[in-house]
């Protein structure tokens, strides 16, 4: 390197004018105007213009007549202002140039498979992916993941003010399927044994309270071989806390309070607390989720009363089987084209049809009031009862009905009523409402597995005045446990943990959890409990999810740098991807395999 940086340009501004200054950067643009070349140099902090002049030195114009889109370059130069008229306000170096003097190329480029300088939004993601290092190095592209590591930074600072103390886990642990499906690494120095990558540090957190700790953070990966979604990757980060000696209200105050320092010091935001603190029960009853959206209304109301008594047919019929009959509210009146997408959208979701009203309040009779094929089945006053139920006071609106199982009712009705929120335009941008869902069950039955499951976790405590249901009504249990939703997205959980081995092993019991199972699978865990170990609990945050939401991004792609498509794989390096049979031979993942034959 012959011309060696002196400024980054972001630090470039007009105090600098006259002074000589050195740049390096890549060639965003080029622009030749017969004897004045311009280009746009941008390195990782800003933009700038470089002015190459004839009259100055031919042989350097010359050179930069050579240059492309993408070159990595010095240059070493005078800063001046721009003539009047040509200053650009919308960058910080917009009132200055730099005029070359001397240049120096490192590295030319092939032509970018996207333009470098413009919206890549309607560029394939496959593209996108597979030239990764290009879309990061594009205009603003690298922003998302600046303002990950201010987020970081942000995070540390608060936790480290509150004497947490940041302590790495392990990578390479023990396999302890209760939950997601492990990612296995087989071990070659123990031919038949095999490591897992963890979901999450949970066991060793807990460990490290009973070793004294008292209060651990970690930013942390973790990896879940499941099925993938928009907010979901195969490995994803996440941070982790523990603490020692607390209550559910101290954990939840305590993020709180980093989330307010947290908003305020990357985004500018002051965030309104307390958040408010939502039951289990009364999430699913009102919003047919416990991850509700709180940015909008549209909660579900409970018909079943009225469905007794109208002659509507498909409503009481499911109320015989022991159903629900529940509607929503939309703000609006819909086409009959759009009222069969809204049904065959319900109808994929497992519902048998949806029904339909559309009320208009200023009618000027019954009729035109109340319209739908069901109206005939309902008598005035049922309809009376309709509308206070609904608080209906709009103009125009339309309920839609689904008469089901409670559970099958509540799915249905929440994915609708957020589908409807964004087909109406209800979700305003840069809005944070934050919630925490509490009371969850501590256990729900599995049909596929015929055996209890844990809703959260295996090691979350159930609440103390429910410990007697445990071995009478155990699905009547309430859980120490405490979730963050953001938006309708969960973005943390968390709980108070179970820190007697007694309690414990009954937990395992009603699981299915045999003691000889839970000796193989736990039993360092329950060795630690039987030491001392300290009343704690704590709570685990998806940053990738938080941040996607910080920045009103779509998906948690656009905030990995290096993330996986939807069928996991890695676009960039062609991961997974095949290994040389020596490699796999050296795991013993092939007994009997015969080298000389080279086959089993």
């Amino acid at each position: 390197m012959r011309l060696k940086r002196t400024h980054f340009i972001g630090e470039i501004n007009t105090d600098l004018i006259n002074k000589e200054l050195i740049v390096s950067g890549w060639v965003l643009r080029r622009r030749d105007h017969g004897g004045v070349i311009f280009i746009d140099l941008r390195d990782r902090t800003g933009l700038l213009q470089v002015v190459f002049e004839e009259g100055l030195d031919p042989e350097i114009h010359e050179l930069a007549d050579s240059l492309r889109n993408e070159y990595v370059i010095s240059v070493k130069g005078v800063l001046r202002r721009r003539p009047p008229g040509m200053e650009n306000p919308k960058i910080s170096t917009g009132y200055v140039e730099l005029v070359g003097k001397d240049l120096e190329i490192y590295n030319t480029s092939l032509t970018p498979p996207f333009p470098m300088d413009e919206d890549l939004s309607e560029v394939s993601e496959v593209v996108k992916l597979k030239y990764r290092y290009l879309e990061m190095r594009a205009l603003n592209g690298h922003e998302p993941f600046i303002f990950r590591h201010k987020v970081n930074q942000s995070l540390r600072e608060f936790l480290n003010s509150r004497g947490f103390l940041e302590i790495e886990t392990p990578f390479l642990t023990k396999s302890t399927p209760e939950g997601a499906r492990d990612f296995l690494v087989p071990s070659r120095l123990y031919p038949g044994k095999f490591y897992a990558l963890p979901q999450s540090p949970q066991l060793f957190k807990q460990i490290l309270m009973v070793a004294g700790f008292e209060r651990y953070y970690q930013i942390v990966r973790c990896f879940r071989d499941e099925d993938l979604r928009a907010d979901r990757q195969p490995e994803f980060t996440q941070l982790d806390l523990e603490m020692s000696f607390v209550t559910e209200e101290d954990i939840m105050n305590l993020v709180e309070e980093l989330l307010t320092y947290l908003f305020e010091k990357t985004l500018g935001i002051t965030l309104s607390t307390p958040f408010p603190r939502l039951s289990y029960d009364y999430c699913i009853n009102t919003y047919g989720t416990d991850r509700p959206d709180l940015r909008f209304g549209m909660e579900l109301c409970d018909v079943s009363e009225i469905a007794k008594e109208c002659n509507f047919q498909v409503f009481r019929g499911a109320l015989e089987k022991g159903g629900i009959v529940k509607g929503i509210k939309a703000p609006s009146h819909f086409s009959r084209k759009e009222i069969e997408e809204l049904t065959k959208f319900a109808q994929d979701l497992g519902a048998k049809g949806l029904a339909w009203i559309k009320y208009t309040k200023e009618a000027s009779s019954f009729e035109e009031k109340w319209s739908s094929p069901i109206v005939k089945f309902f008598e005035a006053s049922l309809l009376e009862k309709m509308e206070e139920i609904f608080k209906l006071s709009e103009e125009k609106a339309t309920l839609f009905f689904i008469a089901d199982t409670p559970e099958n009712t509540h799915t249905i009705l929440g994915e609708l009523r957020n589908h409807l929120a964004k087909k109406l335009n209800l979700l305003p941008e840069k809005t944070f409402n934050f919630v925490w869902i509490v009371d969850f069950p501590l256990l729900e039955w599995d049909e596929n597995e015929g055996r209890l499951v844990s809703v959260h976790h295996p090691f979350t405590y159930p609440k103390e005045e429910d410990l007697p249901l445990l071995d009478t009504e155990p699905l009547k249990v309430r859980s120490r446990a405490y979730d963050i939703v953001l938006n309708g997205i969960e973005i943390g959980g968390g709980s108070i943990r179970i820190h007697r081995r007694d309690l414990q092993e009954k937990i395992f019991t009603l699981l299915g959890i045999s003691k000889e199972e839970a000796e193989e699978k736990f039993g360092f865990l329950l060795r630690a409990l039987d030491y001392g170990a300290p009343p704690h609990g704590g709570i685990a945050f998806g940053l990738d999810r938080l941040i996607m939401l910080m920045l009103g991004k779509k998906s948690i792609r656009e905030v990995i740098a290096f993330p996986k498509t939807q069928k996991g794989q890695c676009l960039l390096t062609g991961a997974p991807a095949e290994v040389k049979i020596e490699q796999i031979l050296e795991l013993h993942l092939l007994p009997g395999w015969d080298k000389k034959k080279n086959m089993i």
